[in-house]
């Protein structure tokens, strides 16, 4: 009769544990389908051919950039163009807004809220003035640094945390020549150097998705 109860709670212990168990698995399956595995890099930059090889366009030639790699390309869509891939069971959306730099803010909310990509899912990729020519700074928060696509951004989504990468461009133009700056051409040495910055965009770009923004910002910052 003892032997029998014994068995009879240790049963019951048993059962409570496992269901214990399932609970928590079933809870932590619940919290990863929250989870997106989509995500938005947004390449700043003006439309035309006239700015295709300009210091301010240096968003859209690194997004260009890695779809070259993938070997995908652009499809025009509203706003925007957007090309596609996936890597490592994420899906990436790399967009080019064509509502100019100023209106940048309005195709990123569109294709965040068409595609259902949370803000921390969204990285913006710009040019800096005050980095020196291919300087890295990935950044969660932060002021727009009188920068007009950033200033459009924060405002369209009314927040200064999302995830931007800047992409240094140094400020060797002389007083009152900041315009013709960045939005001239690249010069032979920067041209010569670019293939190897783009390439280490590329890695932070997945590595933002894969690994995250704070490990991203260790690995990369500084490089």
């Amino acid at each position: 009769m003892i032997k029998w109860l014994n068995n009879l709670f240790s049963n019951t212990k048993t059962d409570d544990n496992i269901n214990n168990i399932k609970q928590e698995v079933h809870e932590h399956q619940n919290k990863n389908k929250n989870v997106s595995t989509k995500f938005l890099i947004v390449g700043l930059g003006n439309i035309g051919a006239e700015y295709v090889n300009t210091r301010h366009n240096i968003g859209f030639k690194a997004v260009d950039f890695l779809a070259k790699k993938e070997g995908i390309s652009f499809e025009t869509v509203k706003l925007g163009a957007l090309a596609q891939f996936k890597f490592k069971g994420r899906t990436y959306l790399l967009l080019k807004p064509n509502t100019y730099m100023n209106l940048s803010g309005k195709a990123v909310k569109y294709w965040m809220e068409k595609e259902n990509i949370p803000q921390e899912n969204i990285m913006v990729i710009t040019d800096d003035l005050n980095l020196s020519f291919g300087t890295i700074r990935i950044r969660k928060k932060g002021s727009d640094g009188g920068h007009n696509g950033l200033k459009s951004i924060q405002a369209t989504l009314n927040t200064t945390e999302y995830a931007r990468f800047r992409f240094g461009i140094s400020d060797e133009f002389k007083k009152g020549k900041q315009v013709d700056y960045v939005l001239g051409d690249w010069d032979d040495a920067e041209k010569t150097a670019l293939p190897e910055r783009l390439e280490l965009a590329s890695e932070i770009i997945k590595s933002f998705g894969t690994a995250g923004l704070e490990n991203t910002m260790s690995a990369f910052n500084g490089k």
